[in-house]
């Protein structure tokens, strides 16, 4: 089973990803993890973000690896844990060049559909999964939330991880994101036509698994509601 959730940055996707993985025992995939573990490498290899060929021969070469589980993803780059190297603001300003070249896109993407194709079943999660990814996912969900309550959730998670940034810096940068990400040439960002659209601008976690898990099991994708062991 292939579940999709798609959305725009701070929206709440990569926690829920993560929480509705675990509820139902399956691995999850942060997507986004993979485009910025090749920012990353770009960065650390000096790379011209202007020019496509250049980080396209990066995406081609760089050495990282995927530890996918029920409640956790880490990233490794070479021999070294960059899982939370990837969420700071130098890598957040340089992704959008990643995520905008469509060979690396194109690369990417099938290697998420290879992950889905090992796995059989997962939660996947980013800007077009249920769109390009997997347009026939078991179910698909597009969470979104007002654009100043997803900038404040990316702030407070930056300054958890020690990043010295302030809130207005935090919101432009969601709000050039989002443009990239809807006017983009290659998978812009959009909502599948047959997703499950869930505003968490004023809903907890719990909230909008508990949605989740209630159309899983109307569709009879799910025998039952599993009970939250946490």
């Amino acid at each position: 089973m292939i579940i999709t959730i798609d959305g725009p940055a701070g929206s709440g996707k990569s926690t829920v990803a993560r929480k509705l993985a675990a509820r139902l025992r399956i691995p999850y995939l942060d997507t986004g993890a993979m485009y910025r573990v090749i920012t990353l490498a770009a960065i650390n290899a000096g790379a011209n973000f202007e020019d496509e060929a250049e980080l396209l021969d990066v995406a081609q070469k760089a050495d990282y690896r995927l530890d996918l589980g029920p409640t956790h993803i880490r990233v490794t780059l070479g021999d070294h844990d960059v899982t939370e190297a990837l969420r700071s603001m130098r890598v957040n300003t340089h992704t959008r060049f990643i995520a905008g070249a469509p060979k690396i896109r194109e690369l990417l993407v099938n290697r998420q559909r290879e992950i889905g194709r090992e796995l059989g079943s997962m939660v996947t999660e980013g800007r077009d999964q249920g769109s390009v990814a997997f347009p026939d996912a078991d179910a698909k969900f597009y969470i979104d939330a007002d654009i100043r309550q997803r900038a404040r959730r990316r702030y407070h998670e930056l300054v958890a991880d020690g990043e010295e940034v302030d809130e207005e810096t935090v919101l432009q940068n969601v709000v050039e994101r989002d443009r990239t990400d809807r006017e983009r040439a290659v998978a812009p960002l959009r909502r599948p036509d047959d997703a499950v659209s869930i505003d968490t601008s004023h809903l907890g976690v719990t909230d909008v698994i508990a949605i989740m898990l209630w159309h899983l099991h109307s569709r009879g994708l799910i025998a039952q509601i599993p009970a939250d062991d946490q």
